[in-house]
């Protein structure tokens, strides 16, 4: 049940998402994630055992949830567009909560993984440290999380219909360590191009 959140920064970019989730799907339904799932599972096997009972934050249509469950894991999608909601669990036919990340409502110690594959971007900068708090709070011990992130400096705002929040290494990581999590590893995408063809910062953090 989607907790109503009356926030511009959800409302515009939610409303987006749902208007454009064909093309959205089309346009990314054959992208290659494959580094970003194996940094979270690989890290996770040194940590828990599997299967692993995976968050996907921000699952869009469905497509990593497919994946994660085809490897033989237990994965639970998560979006706040009506319409992604609907096409993931057609497409992967999965749990996926119906949840706008302003307004989460999660299970305690309830995941050993969670995968934020370009979502939490969409979280203002004022909003991160609580969220990033609850994210912390439905991972089991020694749970792990992922993240990949457009990076930028330290600006935020709409682009266009969609709101985004763009921190460089430094600004994400003081966060999640104000939170409890502990960085393990990062790493720049597209992966072997030069530093300023590579827009996409990837993080796996840990929970104690």
């Amino acid at each position: 049940m989607l907790r109503p959140c009356i926030r511009p920064e959800s409302r515009r970019t939610l409303a987006h998402y749902d208007a454009h989730a064909e093309s959205f799907w089309q346009g990314t339904r054959d992208h290659d994630v494959s580094q970003n799932l194996d940094a979270l599972l690989d890290t996770l096997a040194g940590r828990r055992s599997p299967p692993f009972r995976i968050l996907d934050f921000g699952c869009g249509p469905g497509r990593d949830l497919a994946e994660l469950a085809r490897r033989g894991h237990l994965p639970t999608g998560l979006d706040g567009a009506s319409r992604f909601v609907k096409m993931a669990r057609a497409h992967a036919r999965c749990e996926v909560l119906h949840q706008d990340f302003l307004a989460l409502d999660l299970p305690t110690e309830a995941f050993d993984g969670v995968f934020c594959n370009a979502s939490l971007f969409h979280v203002p900068r004022a909003d991160l440290p609580r969220v990033f708090a609850e994210l912390h709070a439905t991972l089991a011990a020694r749970g792990v999380l992922f993240c990949s992130n457009p990076r930028g400096d330290d600006v935020e705002g709409f682009q266009g219909d969609r709101y985004g929040c763009f921190l460089q290494l430094e600004g994400w990581t003081e966060l999640f360590v104000d939170a409890g999590f502990t960085l393990l590893s990062h790493y720049y995408r597209p992966a072997n191009r030069p530093r300023a063809e590579q827009p996409w910062l990837a993080m796996v953090l840990g929970r104690g």
